[in-house]
Order: structure tokens, then C-alpha cells, then sequence
């Protein structure tokens, strides 16, 4: 149901300034109300359990579990938060993920203020699904419809390569240099591959991985 008063907001993003640059758009707004902002998917968690926002602002990258294992705790506690993801990735997959595990929009961060504000309205007080996504990544959805099933819980190539040089104790720009992708990349099939482990740190994938096979027990990597 929702609560009279102004839209309660908890914000997380793990970059303070982009995340200070919100709170200043956000504040602008007589009917929205900052009463939380954290910096990883853990404090996203325990904010949304003490403040119980109607509307938590996401980030995909950010130190934890994954946002999809982050969305899934959050909901776990309190399934009438909205969850908007605000992040720089237009891929398909990923909003794909994001949607399925529960978040009710799926932000570029190159939107407009205006279309921010209107997002956050939006989803506290109507049940539709929000994208703010390159046409490309439309048509991609398009073609394999949300809740369409496929092999969700299962990495990718590129994830495996990753998570095998992690497992070779390789940092993400070791990895990133060896595999010709950009660290922020790396961090992005990290958390992916994290989320889709259950893992909630580097050394939990690891171990989940070679648990099931995807990773060979003891593999170490040539320099």
C-alpha cells in the first residue's frame, strides 16, 4: 500500500560523488525525501531493512554479492520496495537479469533530471516495468521476452574466463589486461558471475565454481 507523505528514497552507489549529485537532483523535489545512502550491496540491504524506503536507487557495480543477489535480499525482507538500477551498461542480458530478479526499472545514467524525477514517481505508484535503454537493447528484450526461460543461473564464456584467471589470484586489472577488456568490465562478469553463484566474496566464487565444475580444482594459469 502506499504510504501518504513524501516518496522515501535510500540511495547506493559506491561512487561518493555521483552518488552526492543525486541526492542534489533528488532534493530538489518537494515530494521526494533522501533518508538513506550507502555505498555497496550489504549497506543496500541493511538500508532498505532500517529506513523501509518505497524506492531504492541501485547501482550495478558496487562491492557484494551482485545486484541481482542485492535486489533479491532487499525484496527478501520487504517485497513492496521498488527497485530502480541506474547504471552506464546498455546490455540486453543484464537488464534481462535485473527485471527477473525483481527491480521495477532499468535507468541509463545518462538520463535527463526530469526523467529521474518522473522514474521515481513512476514506480511508487504504478506496477510498470521502466527502461531507459538504447533502441538496440529494446529490440534485443523484444526478441527473447522477460520470464522466456534459458539457462539464467549459467556463466557465460566470457564469465568463466574471468572467474578461472581470478581463481589464478590474477587482480582485475591483471585480468583485464590479459583478456584485452576494460577493469570495469572485469568488475561487471565479476558481480554477474558472483550473483548467479550465490557467492559473497571472490574467494566464495571461487570455491563455488570449482564446486560445480566450472573452474578446475587447483587450476593455475601460465604468466
Amino acid at each position: 500500500m502506499k504510504r501518504p507523505g513524501p516518496i522515501r528514497v535510500v540511495l547506493v552507489d559506491d561512487h561518493t560523488l555521483f552518488r552526492e549529485g543525486l541526492k542534489e537532483v533528488l532534493g530538489t523535489a518537494s515530494d521526494i525525501e533522501i533518508v538513506g545512502a550507502g555505498g555497496s550491496g550489504p549497506e543496500a540491504v541493511e538500508l532498505a531493512a532500517e529506513y523501509e524506503p518505497d524506492v531504492l536507487l541501485l547501482d550495478v557495480e558496487m562491492p557484494g554479492a551482485g545486484v541481482t543477489a542485492t535486489i533479491r535480499q532487499v525484496l527478501g525482507q520487504r517485497s513492496d520496495i521498488q527497485i530502480i538500477v541506474l547504471t552506464m551498461h546498455d546490455d540486453a542480458e543484464l537488464v534481462r537479469e535485473v527485471l527477473e530478479a525483481g527491480a521495477s526499472a532499468y535507468l541509463l545514467k545518462t538520463i535527463l533530471r526530469d526523467e529521474l524525477l518522473a522514474a521515481v514517481r513512476s514506480v511508487r505508484s504504478s506496477a510498470n516495468i521502466l527502461l531507459a535503454v538504447s533502441r538496440s537493447t529494446v529490440e534485443q528484450l523484444d526478441r527473447r521476452p522477460l520470464g522466456s526461460g534459458g539457462p539464467v543461473e549459467a556463466l557465460t564464456q566470457r564469465e568463466q574466463e574471468v572467474m578461472i584467471l581470478a581463481s589464478d589470484a590474477l587482480s582485475n586489472q591483471q585480468i583485464a589486461s590479459r583478456l584485452h577488456i576494460t577493469e570495469a568490465t572485469v568488475k561487471r562478469h565479476l558481480t554477474n558471475a558472483y550473483a548467479k553463484l550465490n557467492a559473497v566474496s571472490r574467494v566464495d566464487a571461487i570455491r563455488k565454481a570449482v564446486a560445480r565444475r566450472i573452474i578446475p580444482d587447483g587450476r593455475r594459469l601460465s604468466r
